[in-house]
């Protein structure tokens, strides 16, 4: 009996270490994890929820409620215009939605720069900001950027033609760093490359003067500004001597030595007769 007794008693001496080690074992692991989660946290920052797109949309589509959804995101990386709350994207008492100027994709945030205010369509009028004007360019090939400009871009505009009393044509820097809002048509960026007849800017109504007026009396070239690129440019002009490197022959004025005379009659004869010059 003492025999069996003392067998139960080790065998529950075992039984507890056994629990007391796996204990052990599952707290350090789960402690672990909780230090690697807090570190985590410290890297990535507070969370918050964002709205974003539940499905592609695409250029001109409407905007509804049933098209977005709440993911969450780093607080520290938000893009700018990013929508927190329903009732800035969606207002309340307003009837009209919002509509897509850029598409998206899926799951892609929804941002203030890719959508129009609510009520306000997707056309060129809801991309022309106050005080700005519409004005279409025509381009080819080549003064086109070879098809690669697109809605969104930036481009510093050119004007070629003859100017009186230059002698010949001269390049001048009109515009710089003008945002285009459309091509041809198309006032959604596709992605590719399309070789354009038009290009339409956003430009302020004097802007659109010396447009209209650079276009009608020379030939106008886009350059296309590069991503992040906000330098500017100074006023650059270049003729065709300029660029030939040809210089202007300078006017050499000669001096012609003074000759002094005097008149002797020869009877009948007249003769001039060289003789000293005296001041």
């Amino acid at each position: 009996m003492r025999g069996m007794f003392g067998l139960v008693l080790v065998a529950g001496i075992a039984l507890a270490g056994g629990a007391v080690y796996l204990a052990k074992g599952y707290i350090g692991e789960t402690q672990s994890q909780l230090a690697k989660e807090r570190q985590l946290r410290e890297l990535v920052g507070p969370i918050v929820q964002v709205y974003v797109a539940a499905k592609t949309k695409n250029y001109g589509e409407e905007l509804k409620p049933a098209d977005v959804q709440l993911v969450y995101w780093p607080k520290n990386s938000l893009p700018e215009g990013v929508f927190l709350e329903e009732a800035t994207l969606f207002p309340t008492g307003v009837k009209e939605n919002r509509f897509v100027l850029r598409q998206m994709d899926k799951f892609e945030p929804i941002l203030a720069s890719k959508v129009t205010d609510p009520g306000q369509g997707a056309g060129l009028t809801g991309q022309i900001a106050k005080g700005m004007r519409a004005f279409a360019i025509k381009v080819d090939v080549a003064s086109g950027v070879s098809g690669f400009v697109q809605p969104g871009d930036r481009v510093d505009v050119y004007w070629t033609g003859a100017v009186d009393g230059t002698g010949g044509e001269i390049t001048r820097l009109i515009e710089s760093s003008t945002r285009i809002i459309a091509v041809d048509q198309q006032s959604d960026a596709l992605g590719g490359a399309m070789v354009a007849r038009t290009v339409t800017v956003a430009a302020t109504p004097e802007q659109v003067a010396r447009l209209a007026q650079a276009q009608a009396t020379g030939r106008l070239a886009l350059s296309l500004v590069g991503s992040g690129d906000d330098s500017i440019t100074e006023t650059i002009s270049i003729n065709s001597r300029e660029l030939l490197n040809i210089q202007k022959p300078e006017v050499v004025q000669v001096e012609t030595e003074k000759v002094c005379t005097v008149i002797q009659r020869n009877g009948n004869e007249r003769v001039e007769v060289p003789i000293p010059c005296t001041n």
